[in-house]
């Protein structure tokens, strides 16, 4: 069995020129959407990994057109900004990246593939533009609930060590709020005050402080499926529950489920709007962090990012009401 080791991380790969209308099925009235990815912490568009994977995407549902987001012309300016930017400034520049994509804006919509941070990143994006519109959300081993913890880093690797040391030192600064991408995902329970005043990301995304963003709510609940993988053996991720929007108490490990939670009761997002509908799904995954297997990855193409009916009759076409895998 295959597997695919990623990094954390995906990017730009198209595999056709236009929305794909399958016709071995026998059915005219079916388009195939395009796939949108965001790799993760560490990883690169030019990697190899990535590209197999997208391939993959196409093989399980032939015709899909590819699009993996780039932060940079590069493979190496790419990885970089998967450790210093600005989270908020990098949606909003794949936001107009997405929306001036010719085939992508003309979609009736797309779906999206997040690996690890880059699942939190595009939910970001349906949050907060959601322009072309995400019909299925999946993440992979995503940090929703955020990170307590760093992940070590191997000796030589300069942006991983300058990351984690900026954001043991001082993740609450400006400077690391501004420019260190995971210390504006970081949450710790034991700091909850200093999160809500400084998170730069991730507290506006949850909709956490007391004034809430009705859009981010509305975006988010119009997915028709939102699936969160979490890795079983993720030592990377701390804590690995964080990908399925739990909490975890940091001094005794008590995992406090999402649906236990008051982002949840109160609806803060549309979590449970969705999961009332059968549109939220929480999944498990064998191994450590980003070990996908090909038949992993295969089968969630296929339940999750394969082709769906259209109404011709719309000037542009439509999406009728899909019921829940």
């Amino acid at each position: 069995m295959k597997i695919f080791t990623l990094w954390a991380g995906l990017a730009v790969v198209a595999f056709s020129a236009s929305i794909s209308r399958p016709s071995a099925s026998g059915h005219d009235d079916e388009v195939q959407l395009p796939l949108v990815i965001w790799h993760g912490l560490g990883d690169d568009f030019e990697r190899d990994g990535l590209k197999e994977v997208a391939s993959l995407a196409e093989s399980a549902n032939p015709g899909t057109y590819v699009h993996i987001i780039r932060l940079a012309e590069t493979g190496s300016g790419d990885r970089r900004a998967t450790f210093f930017g600005n989270v908020t400034e990098q949606i909003e520049t794949v936001c107009e990246q997405l929306a001036s994509n010719p085939i992508l804006s003309t979609a009736p919509a797309v779906n999206a593939l997040g690996f690890s941070q880059g699942g939190q990143f595009l939910r970001g994006y349906i949050e907060r533009c959601n322009n072309p519109p995400v019909r299925n959300l999946v993440t992979f081993g995503s940090q929703h609930n955020g990170i307590s913890d760093f992940q070590s880093c191997s000796l030589g690797d300069w942006l991983c060590n300058g990351a984690e040391a900026l954001l043991r030192s001082g993740r609450w600064t400006d400077f690391a709020q501004g420019r260190v991408v995971p210390a504006q995902y970081f949450r710790d329970p034991t700091e909850l005050d200093a999160y809500l005043e400084n998170s730069n990301f991730l507290a506006d995304i949850n909709n956490e402080r007391e004034l809430k963003n009705v859009d981010y709510k509305k975006r988010l609940q119009s997915l028709n499926i939102f699936a969160m993988y979490m890795f079983d053996d993720d030592t990377v991720v701390v804590p690995k529950e964080s990908a399925l929007f739990a909490e975890v108490n940091s001094t005794d490990g008590t995992v406090t489920p999402l649906q236990e939670r008051p982002i949840y009761k109160e609806d803060w997002l549309g979590l449970k709007a969705l999961d009332d509908q059968g549109k939220l799904h929480f999944k498990s995954a064998p191994g450590q962090h980003m070990e996908l297997s090909e038949e992993l990855l295969k089968k969630t193409f296929k339940t999750y990012f394969g082709p769906v009916d259209e109404d011709e009759s719309a000037s542009l076409p439509r999406l009728l009401a899909q019921p829940g895998y």
